[in-house]
């Protein structure tokens, strides 16, 4: 077995399959793990049928997740919504990728809690960042694509393929953080071991053709309300100063390392883009 993946669900009937079905052929090197939270429709016999090993967990997703790796068989294990898929290409990108990291060494404190770190660098990464496409079609997907791409391996990326190693040096997601921040605490706690971490070549595709502006602005207002907790446990952290300032949120994130070219060359994507962002910062005024 080379990779576990773990889905999480919750009346997911209509992704479930497909999620699945993306690595039909390598099954024989991959296990799909899917962690239910109270579906009421299809999802679990739908996974149960496609193969699945399927858990029963809640409340919230940290959970989920944290019981998927725990029971995986693998040394690496990839976390997954159900409305993700990943293409051929990039599932072999990452089973080539799966060889054994440089082993964790002893602890250092951080934050008054204990992680490891690597004894040495290595070779290999011990966890990744995957690219993100969003389906759908007209301009508002492809400027959300065009945003989505200047995040890649910062820290409003999160970190999705591991070494379970790291997680289980890191205790895996803190499940006191109610859907909102887990991602970005964890990254901090994995880049504090000293883990190195990269960015994949190949990208998952993230199937959020029914989301609309309306949804997506609903969806940031809940999560702004559930960050309290995170921006608590890391605060005065340099990675929360990123995440919620304007500077870097708004010019930082798009012009480091020469992505300001890119900018440059989309100005109708950029606009586009801007006004998304402008919404998103009013909504988390309003709702902080």
């Amino acid at each position: 077995m080379t990779l576990s993946v773990v889905i999480t669900t919750r009346n997911e009937a209509d992704n479930i399959a497909n999620c699945i079905h993306a690595f039909d052929a390598v099954r024989d090197r991959v296990e799909i793990i899917v962690v239910d939270n109270q579906s009421t429709d299809a999802t679990k016999a739908i996974a149960a049928e496609l193969g699945a090993t399927v858990l029963d967990k809640g409340p919230e997703r940290c959970a989920q997740r944290n019981l998927g790796w725990q029971m995986a068989k693998a040394d690496w294990v990839i976390v997954l919504d159900a409305d993700m898929i990943l293409p051929a290409e990039t599932i072999e990108e990452i089973l080539a990728k799966t060889v054994p990291p440089p082993a964790l060494g002893r602890g250092v404190a951080q934050n008054g809690l204990e992680v490891p770190r690597p004894r040495a660098a290595g070779g290999t990464a011990q966890a990744y960042w995957i690219p993100e496409v969003r389906t759908g079609t007209g301009l508002r997907t492809k400027a959300r694509n065009f945003e989505r791409s200047f995040y890649d391996g910062t820290c409003i990326d999160a970190l999705r393929l591991f070494h379970k190693s790291v997680l289980e040096a890191t205790g895996g997601y803190d499940e006191n953080l109610i859907a909102g921040g887990e991602d970005w605490e964890l990254d901090i706690r994995v880049l504090a071991t000293g883990a190195r971490c990269e960015v994949l070549k190949n990208p998952l595709i993230h199937n959020e053709k029914k989301l609309s502006l309306t949804r997506m602005l609903e969806k940031k207002a809940y999560y702004t309300q559930s960050m309290a907790a995170y921006q608590a446990k890391w605060k005065g952290h340099p990675a929360l100063k990123k995440q919620f300032g304007f500077s870097y949120r708004y010019f930082g994130v798009f012009v480091e390392k020469g992505k300001w070219k890119k900018l440059l060359r989309h100005p109708i994507l950029a606009s586009v883009m801007y006004f998304e962002r402008i919404l998103v910062g009013f909504t988390y005024l309003c709702n902080r």
